[in-house]
């Protein structure tokens, strides 16, 4: 049974070469996201839309994963059963890091998905909106991404883990970003002890009993040795 539920924005992935909303000059901000991450927007200029996510999967797929990322693949590993992660990124760091129990939100720059049929399968590395899918043949793909406006996946999945938790971690999360930014608080609600581990305090630490803040890769793989030891692993 999942213990303990832990919830990874952008800022996780940071040290790894992949840029957040806030980042100053980051590929975001080149961007208007209300024309590259909304169903209106592709729906106006699809081959924009693929411009920017070609990109983005380069980029993560050049990147690797960093301690705080490792550091998590060892605590599941560990700790068999017990930990879920839950992640608002797209890049699939943490499974190439050793992680299993992982359930993306926002879905996956690695994946394709037909906006005809539904069908998703893994994405080449440069996507086009005519590509056809491989269910339907419809020439309506898009990346398996969940845009503003969209729900994120997982969620009745999420609110039951976040229920049952014993211990809720927020690592790399600005507490902007709904229903994200209230998983703290439901799962305090639970019963569960609450830490926020960030490089500074997010908008939302003071609904957690206890943060601690610096580089992740500094901060979790601590954290993790804390965790470990108490378990005499």
């Amino acid at each position: 049974m999942t213990k303990i539920v832990i919830l990874t924005g952008a800022g996780i992935s940071a040290e790894s070469g992949l840029g957040t909303f806030r980042d100053k000059d980051g590929i975001w901000t080149r961007y208007d996201l209300a024309e590259v991450a909304t169903p209106e927007g592709f729906a106006r200029d699809p081959a924009l839309v693929h411009e920017f996510y070609n990109a983005r999967r380069r980029n993560a797929a050049e990147a690797i994963p960093n301690a705080a990322h490792a550091a998590l693949a060892r605590l599941e590993q560990a700790l068999p059963g017990e930990v879920r992660i839950v992640t608002q990124n797209i890049d699939d760091l943490h499974e190439r890091a050793g992680s299993r129990a992982v359930w993306h939100m926002h879905g996956q720059i690695t994946r394709a998905r037909c906006a005809v049929c539904g069908e998703t399968w893994t994405a080449p590395m440069a996507m086009r909106a005519d590509d056809p899918c491989p269910s339907c043949a419809a020439p309506a793909t898009r990346p398996d991404i969940v845009w503003f406006g969209e729900f994120p996946y997982h969620m009745e999945a999420i609110w039951d883990a976040l229920r049952a938790a014993e211990l809720f971690v927020a690592i790399g999360t600005s507490g902007s970003v709904y229903p994200a930014a209230a998983f703290v608080q439901d799962a305090a609600r639970a019963g569960a002890r609450t830490l926020e581990l960030n490089l500074e305090p997010s908008e939302t630490v003071g609904d957690f009993a206890e943060a601690r803040h610096g580089p992740a890769s500094e901060i979790v793989p601590a954290w993790v040795e804390e965790i470990l030891r108490r378990r005499g692993q």
